[in-house]
C-alpha cells in the first residue's frame, strides 16, 4: 500500500513539510512517482512511527546541543554548480557529511562543547552524531565552527536504518551506534536547539 506524503505526515504526526525534508534527504527507500505526487510505502511509514526516542539519560552531560538541519540544496535542486553543502543528504560521501556540518551556527559554543556531543537531525531524526567540539571558531557576529568536530556516524536510511559508523574512537561509536536513527524532537528558532539529557518530556520538532 502506498500513501501520499500528505497521508504519511499526518500517519507521523508531522507537517507535510517536515516530512518532506526527510524525503529530499534521500532518507526513505521505495519512495515511487505517481503523476506529481510521490508515494512512500506504508511499510516505511509505520517503521519511521515506531521508533524509539533518543536514550539520552545515557549521556553523561545534563544538556546537549541539537543541530537541526534541512535537505542538501546542492542535491535536492541538482545544482553541480553550487559546491557548497548547507544540509543533510544520504547520498553525500562521510567527507561532504563532515565538512557541512561544522559550521557556521549561530550558537552558544561552550555550551554545545560541554554537552561532549551534537546529534544532526533531519524532520526530529538523528542522521548524523559530531564528536569531537572541544574547539571552534568565531566569525565575530555570532557564528560559530567546530573545525575539529568529527563524525562519529550517520545513516543513509531510516527506515531499516542503515548506519554507519565512522570514529576511531570507540566511546565515540558506542554513542553515534546509541542515537543515530532515534527520534529526537526539539524546539528551536534556529539551527540549534539545546535539549536536557535527564528529561523526557521533550517539546516535538
Amino acid at each position: 500500500m502506498l500513501l501520499t506524503t500528505g497521508q504519511a505526515a499526518a500517519e507521523l504526526g508531522m507537517a507535510i513539510t517536515t516530512f518532506r525534508r526527510l524525503v529530499h534527504a534521500r532518507l526513505i527507500p521505495g519512495l515511487t512517482n505517481r503523476g506529481v505526487r510521490v508515494m512512500v510505502p506504508l511499510e516505511a511509514v509505520q517503521a519511521l512511527s515506531t521508533r524509539r526516542t533518543a536514550p539520552l539519560d545515557a549521556l553523561t552531560a545534563s544538556e546537549i546541543a541539537v543541530l537541526r538541519v534541512e535537505a542538501d540544496r546542492q542535491t535536492r535542486e541538482a545544482d553541480a554548480k553550487n559546491p557548497e553543502r548547507t544540509g543533510y543528504s544520504a547520498t553525500l560521501q562521510t567527507e561532504e557529511i563532515q565538512r557541512a556540518m561544522r559550521g557556521w551556527w549561530r550558537c552558544d559554543a561552550p555550551s554545545v562543547a560541554a554537552g561532549g556531543v551534537l546529534p544532526v537531525t533531519v524532520s526530529g531524526f538523528v542522521v548524523a552524531v559530531l564528536t569531537g567540539l572541544d574547539r571552534w571558531e568565531s566569525n565575530g557576529r555570532g557564528r560559530h565552527a567546530f573545525p575539529g568536530a568529527v563524525l562519529a556516524g550517520y545513516v543513509t536510511d531510516l527506515v531499516r536504518p542503515a548506519i554507519h559508523l565512522t570514529a576511531s574512537v570507540a566511546a565515540d561509536r558506542q554513542t553515534a551506534e546509541l542515537l543515530l536513527g532515534s527520534r529526537l524532537p526539539s524546539h528551536s528558532g534556529g539551527p540549534i536547539a539545546y535539549v536536557s539529557t535527564r528529561n523526557a518530556d521533550f517539546e516535538g520538532p
